[in-house]
């Protein structure tokens, strides 16, 4: 999160080991969660992502935004992060949210 609260990075790393490869319903759900924030901030006005993901199991984005991004930007962040401690609350065994502020 950036010092105005909005999501300014994220990374996944690790396996959840929730299931078989393949079939782990909790890599499913975090992929499924990163993969969409991704798609649906990519080509928006305003907002510039770059993201990152060289092997299974790790993901990383960096988002930059002008003024009119802004307010999507922050919805988006905003059902990311709730999908994710979601995610986390159901399976806390299996998936971690860390949550930083940077200033």
């Amino acid at each position: 999160m950036d010092e105005a609260g909005l999501l300014s990075s994220c990374r996944v790393s690790g396996h959840a080991g929730a299931g078989k490869r393949g079939s782990d319903i909790v890599c499913a759900a975090v992929s499924v969660l990163t993969r969409t924030i991704v798609r649906v901030l990519s080509g928006r006005k305003g907002i510039t992502i770059r993201g990152n993901a060289p092997d299974r199991g790790n993901f990383s984005m960096e988002a930059e935004y002008s003024a009119e991004g802004r307010e999507f930007l922050a919805a988006a962040g905003a059902f990311l992060i709730e999908g994710l401690l979601s995610v986390s609350a159901e399976f806390p065994d299996n998936c971690k949210v860390i949550i930083e502020r940077r200033n």
